[in-house]
């Protein structure tokens, strides 16, 4: 295995042995157990820099090869479940809230560092994590059984929710790699545009959408002009930061018609926070920030009017584990090229993310908003199932497999 350089510890002592033991018998975990969630320790100084260091010493030191546990999913809902992230705490967590409290750490600027640093790894590398259809966000896995069945579910959802008809003008904020674009368009007939800052992204979505009516555009979500029909945001908020919710939520405002409708699907989490996990700072989404409900309940106060909320978070861990088996799975085509710390970096990434919705550390938030209310109430839910395969077959065009 691949060594790194070993930060100078002392030889653990027994107070941070036993302060660690402790809390993991808390959550029902054991050092050198056999049980799902356990974990084997290889190398003595994991104490002490946990101790010292909190989440960030202890995803490090995974990543180091200090410590393993067979089920790194089970572990982390165990030890979500118990809290044992408020045990974890260390100054990293402490600056980090202090940058975010004084400074915007979502600036147009420091938005490039999540592009640059995580998606733009390279698209094959995705495709063969995330499938056919290259969806980053949580499937709907209600009544299917494969990942792309789930993706297919989750946007047919939102179209539904949102209503779309052909000839719709359609703005989706954070694109990814097209799938949702390309689904609305080709599905729906519906006329698409859609923005990102992910080069890489950016460049497969339009090659995925040629001939279809959809523009993607290489922009941030702040520099978005005109009006339209329906506006979703599928996995962007995340990105966005306390700081600016408010503002994100009145340009929505501006951007969408009267009589439109704005979907926003994002993880959520149950307290607010001002700044994110220090590792996953560092190593996965740089100034990521979960929203909570009652952040965005007031980010869109006097803004818009609430038509339906939907929380399915145990669909996340489904769309997790299956990416991660297809990353496992598929990891002897870049191992030469990534090496061994960042397949236990993403190992870590993926099973500890599982883990938290598991957990339901983590939630998965559907809102539907109109800017005055829908007249008569909001019935896109209220139909049958024959009437949404008829709607379906009825505005269904010419579509191509993923």
């Amino acid at each position: 295995m691949r060594q790194s350089r070993i930060p100078n510890y002392r030889q653990s002592s027994p107070t941070t042995r036993e302060f660690v033991r402790d809390a993991l018998l808390r959550a029902g975990i054991s050092i050198g157990g056999t049980a799902p969630g356990d974990i084997q320790v290889h190398n003595d100084h994991f104490f002490d820099r946990v101790v010292a260091e909190g989440t960030l010493g202890l995803g490090e030191s995974y990543m180091d090869g200090w410590w393993d546990a067979e089920h790194l999913d089970v572990f982390f809902a165990k030890c979500l479940r118990a809290r044992l992230e408020n045990v974890a705490r260390s100054r990293h967590h402490y600056l980090l809230f202090l940058k975010a409290k004084l400074l915007n750490m979502q600036t147009l600027e420091r938005a490039q560092q999540v592009a640059q640093k995580h998606y733009n790894l390279g698209n094959s590398f995705y495709a063969d994590m995330l499938g056919s259809g290259m969806h980053y966000t949580c499937g709907y896995w209600d009544g299917v059984s494969t990942l792309e069945q789930a993706q297919e579910a989750k946007c047919e959802l939102v179209c539904r929710k949102l209503m779309l008809k052909p000839g719709d003008s359609v703005l989706e904020v954070g694109c990814g790699w097209g799938g949702f674009a390309e689904y609305a368009a080709r599905r729906y007939g519906c006329r698409v545009t859609a923005c990102n800052i992910a080069e890489e992204q950016v460049r497969y979505a339009r090659e995925r959408c040629k001939g279809l009516d959809v523009t993607v555009m290489l922009a941030d979500y702040r520099s978005v002009k005109g009006t339209y029909d329906k506006i979703a945001s599928i996995g962007m908020f995340e990105h966005v930061g306390p700081k600016n919710y408010r503002a994100a939520m009145e340009l929505t405002n501006h951007s969408l018609k009267d009589d439109g409708l704005y979907l926003l699907h994002t993880i959520g989490v149950d307290e607010m926070r001002m700044a994110t996990d220090p590792w996953f700072d560092k190593y996965i989404f740089p100034g990521g920030v979960l929203p909570s409900m009652q952040k965005i309940a007031q980010a869109a106060e006097g803004q818009f009017v609430v038509e339906h909320f939907h929380s399915f978070g145990p669909y996340y861990d489904q769309t997790l584990m299956a990416w991660y088996d297809n990353f496992r799975n598929t990891w002897y085509k870049y191992e030469h090229e990534y090496g061994e710390r960042f397949f236990r970096m993403w190992t870590y990434y993926l099973l500890s993310s599982a883990g938290a919705f598991r957990a339901r550390s983590n939630e998965l938030w559907q809102w539907v908003f109109s800017k005055s209310g829908v007249p008569g109430g909001y019935k896109a839910l209220t139909w049958t199932a024959d009437e949404c395969d008829a709607h379906t077959k009825e505005h269904e065009f010419e579509c191509a497999e993923f």
